[in-house]
């Protein structure tokens, strides 16, 4: 099984990366483009027995930093 973690930023957070992202994508002459969030995408293999339960505290416990960070559980 494959399981898709998005990790992206809360709302109010300071987004650096996403800042500098939006000025490149304005220098290469990208119109149009309002604002740029980034975050990371986190993809598991694994078998049947890893439940939800076990993915959501991999998320709280490792892959995501939860005073800043919001993340999304997608499972195949």
């Amino acid at each position: 099984m494959k399981t898709r973690i998005y990790v992206t930023l809360k709302n109010g957070v300071l987004d650096p990366q996403g800042k500098a992202i939006h000025h490149a994508l304005d220098g290469l002459g990208f119109s149009g483009v309002d604002e740029v969030r980034q975050g990371k995408l986190i993809e598991i293999d694994h078998d049947a027995s890893v439940s939800d339960e076990d993915l959501d505290a991999m998320c709280r416990k490792l892959l995501a930093n939860t005073v800043i960070e919001n993340y999304r559980i997608e499972r195949e």
